[in-house]
């Protein structure tokens, strides 16, 4: 199947185009294409009212197009500065111009309004600081096209604002902008028109302003949006599979907080980004070190167990980023499912490893959460990001785990993907196991869980369930109330 087929663009002076399609859409082919990181078997690429044909991203660049991919293409052990100057550092006859390169990265990353040190070592960063540095090297020279794919991913609420800021200046002063988000928030926010593809071929173009969440669904999937959410499970009150008490980590990111998970139902957890939530079910699992507080599973006393042996006893956490923490994606597909159950049959024979076993369990898994496509051998970073996450949640399934965290479950996943993990997550505590739901996605929230903490600060605000479980509730305990 041709990843794009006679699909056609066109991207006007000063709007910001949206691209909209299910993960394997094409999106991503199309701004490699536009970006000139590949290119078309037939078609042809106008700018400004001429054919072109870029063979590298470095023509692309001289023409003043530039992307900022998903994937960061940064050097971990470089500066800030180095790497937004990688294969371009200013010199002074045949020496390097550090004083210059640290001038001009200063003055890229305060008109970005950007907070970072130009000679901060990118390893040092957060993920949401790396992609402020991925954004800022398409400034390094002038812009007439600049290529967005999922630029908010990574960014708290405030550095979405402030991206977003920056894209209304660059729109007015004539920069046109391709974006890419699964986000439908941000459609009608920032967004001109939006292009929808499916299965690599032109579906329709739309005004932003006036295509509803229903309509875009229907057009991107096929199906209608009250189909994404599966009928929520009813309220239970299982036995106590984790209870959490008076928690506080070293680092101080989670104080004193307290919690409790049981069978059969699925606890959301809401906050904004460092607000805790996450830090939470780190420090439970193992990754993270507890300073004071108890944590029990099952009502054994498990403070302090590393993650080898919560996973032992049934407790798995999957965490949000999924390149970095979550998968090796230079491994395969079936390696990456098998991670968590090396030491059970059928993957192992007491301390031998049992390959046959192994590829015939993952084959089955792969069907089961309908890993596209179904090549257990290929490595992790040759799939979608929404395949990329079926892996991890194939790896739920590979022993009786009964108590599963899933951090930020649907990130960069289109639209389809999100409905098929949602029904994933749902069938689980139909079948007992108790679901912890950490989310910055609000809907997710409400639509799955039946109890929400919602996390201030490394502090729980309030726990919510039954009527007072509602949109306008999460929001009110978002940010700090009177007295607190």
């Amino acid at each position: 199947m041709r990843a794009l087929d006679a699909v056609d663009f066109d991207l006007r002076v000063g709007e910001v185009h949206l691209l909209f399609g299910e993960n394997g859409a094409g999106k991503s082919t199309l701004i490699s294409i536009l970006a000139g990181a590949a290119k078309p078997t037939s078609g042809t690429l106008w700018f400004r009212g001429r054919q072109i044909s870029l063979h590298s991203v470095q023509d692309a660049r001289e023409l003043g197009i530039s992307a900022v991919f998903q994937d960061f293409s940064l050097v971990p052990q470089m500066t800030v500065e180095e790497n937004l100057f990688l294969g371009e550092e200013p010199r002074r006859g045949a020496f390097l111009d550090r004083l210059r390169s640290r001038e001009h990265a200063r003055e890229i990353l305060d008109e970005l309004g950007f907070r970072i040190d130009p000679a901060a070592r990118v390893d040092q960063l957060t993920r949401a600081e790396q992609q402020m540095v991925e954004i800022a090297k398409a400034f390094r020279s002038d812009l007439s096209v600049l290529i967005l794919d999922e630029p908010t991913a990574s960014l708290t609420n405030h550095e979405t604002d402030q991206l977003f800021n920056l894209i209304y200046e660059l729109t007015a002063r004539g920069i046109g902008i391709v974006y890419i988000t699964h986000r439908m928030a941000e459609i009608q926010q920032i967004g001109s028109r939006i292009t929808v593809l499916r299965d690599g071929h032109y579906v329709d173009t739309v005004n932003a302003q006036n295509a509803s969440e229903e309509d875009l669904v229907q057009l991107m999937t096929g199906r209608d949006v009250g189909e994404i959410f599966p009928a929520r499970i009813p309220q239970t009150r299982g036995d106590m599979a984790l209870r959490i008490e008076d928690l506080t980590t070293r680092d101080e990111s989670v104080k004193g907080v307290s919690a409790e998970m049981r069978a059969g139902e699925i606890v959301g957890l809401a906050g904004l980004v460092g607000s805790g939530k996450s830090e939470l079910m780190q420090a439970a699992f193992g990754a993270k070190t507890i300073a004071e507080g108890r944590v029990h599973l099952f009502g054994r006393d498990s403070t302090g167990h590393g993650p080898k042996r919560n996973i032992q006893d049934g407790f798995l956490y999957l965490p949000s980023d999924r390149r970095t923490e979550g998968l090796m994606m230079m491994r395969s597909a079936r390696e990456n499912v098998s991670l968590a159950a090396l030491d059970v049959e059928p993957f192992s024979s007491g301390p031998i490893l049992t390959l046959g076993g192994e590829r015939r369990t993952v084959a089955d898994l792969a069907d089961q959460v309908n890993l596209q496509p179904r090549q257990i051998e290929r490595t992790a970073d040759h799939f979608s990001g929404g395949n990329q996450q079926k892996i991890m949640l194939a790896r739920s399934l590979t022993r009786d785990f009964r108590v599963i965290a899933f951090d930020e479950p649907t990130v960069g996943v289109d639209v389809g993907t999100r409905a098929a993990i949602y029904e994933f997550i749902v069938d689980l505590a139909r079948h007992g196991v108790a679901i912890v739901l950490i989310s910055s996605d609000l809907p997710e929230i409400l639509h799955l869980s039946s109890r929400v903490y919602v996390f201030y600060r490394g502090k729980v605000q309030a726990e919510l369930l039954g009527a007072a479980l509602s949109e306008g509730a999460i929001l009110a305990n978002l940010f700090e109330r009177e007295g607190a």
